[in-house]
């Protein structure tokens, strides 16, 4: 028995180094290539959803679009590949995308055991349950006996197993690995719940049949924070990545928009000159030109730009700044100074 757990571990090991040891140099890759190779959902809207013309938007999208941005000074300098819960992370450790932005939640063994890089939090969320508004379920509390739909390879089967446990309920999982599966098969009735993240739910409840039939309960079981994903080994796509999101929070709280960056770009505010690049090299020590940040900002728009764009009160899912908000708002989004 020891000898399996040995083996198993040194095999954990052994992917890691080997998801590791092959990436240097990926900035490199992609400017040679020409684009950047962005993983995303099969299609989550506000997240990373595909329209009838085949073009992406979204939160997870805005960062890809992002980094192109910064790369090479074009937004539309990528091209994405659809990818399951379950696909995802080979995808990545493959070398098959550069970057996975795709709901994804940063866990313990996710960041230690996998090669992987967690490059920040673009969205703080938690998993929620969804029913039948003619149930008359108020409470996650009241779920003893209900089958549950959600999908395969994700942190949220291991979630509704302690949150049944803790609270001595029953349930039955019905798992499928495509979103649009699990979908389907609570609108059809399959099963009595849909559990995933609760940006994920107000996102879902906008295929089925009659979205106003159904509720998201108040429970929140979880901390799922959502963000973009590295291989491990290669610190300069690395710090590329995650100085790319911290742009676009710290643009917005220094209030630069898309709108109005030109205009701060000829003031004489220090930190803003550094952000923009018009003072300092930051991007040259990131690997791009000085104006990455401009860039980013005026192709794409700072955090909130994106937020409310994407998932905010005036769009389909409504979705309030709550915890997302900038820190000095009483949220948790939070960047270092560039400087």
């Amino acid at each position: 028995m020891k000898k399996a757990i040995v083996s198993a571990a040194l095999g954990v090991a052994a992917l890691g180094l080997a998801a590791s040891g092959a990436v240097a140099g990926t900035l490199d890759d992609v400017k040679a290539k020409g684009f950047v190779q962005c993983g995303v959902s099969q299609g989550l809207a506000g997240f990373s959803n595909p329209d009838d013309k085949g073009n992406w938007t979204g939160i997870d999208v805005d960062l890809c679009r992002a980094l192109g941005a910064a790369i090479f000074g074009d937004s539309t300098k990528v091209k994405y590949t659809p990818l399951s819960a379950k696909e995802r992370f080979t995808a990545l450790q493959s070398g098959e995308i550069d970057v996975l932005s795709r709901n994804t939640t940063w866990t313990a063994t996710r960041d230690t055991s996998l090669g992987l890089n967690f490059a920040g939090v673009n969205y703080y969320d938690g998993q929620g349950f969804m029913v039948r508004k003619e149930l008359g379920i108020k409470s996650a509390l009241e779920l003893s006996g209900a089958s549950i739909c959600t999908n395969t390879g994700t942190t949220t089967e291991l979630n509704v197993a302690d949150y049944f446990r803790a609270n001595k309920m029953e349930y039955e999982i019905v798992a499928f690995e495509k979103a649009d599966e699990v979908v389907s098969a609570y609108d059809s009735g399959r099963c009595d719940v849909y559990t995933t993240d609760q940006s994920g739910l107000y996102s879902q409840r906008l295929k089925l049949t009659n979205p106003g039939d159904h509720i998201v309960l108040p429970e929140i079981i979880s901390k799922e924070p959502l963000g973009p994903v590295v291989r491990q080994g290669d610190d300069q796509w690395f710090n590329l990545v995650k100085w790319t999101h911290f742009a676009m929070v710290n643009a917005e709280e220094m209030g630069i928009t898309s709108a109005n960056v030109d205009e701060k770009k000829g003031g004489d505010d220090p930190a803003i000159k550094r952000v923009l690049g018009t003072e300092g090299a930051f991007g040259e020590a990131l690997g791009v030109g000085n104006d990455w940040a401009y860039n980013i900002i005026k192709q794409v728009g700072n955090y909130s730009e994106s937020f409310e764009r994407n998932v905010g009160p005036k769009t389909p899912l409504a979705i309030a700044r709550g915890v997302n908000a900038l820190w000095s708002d009483g949220g948790l989004q939070y960047a270092p100074p560039i400087r």
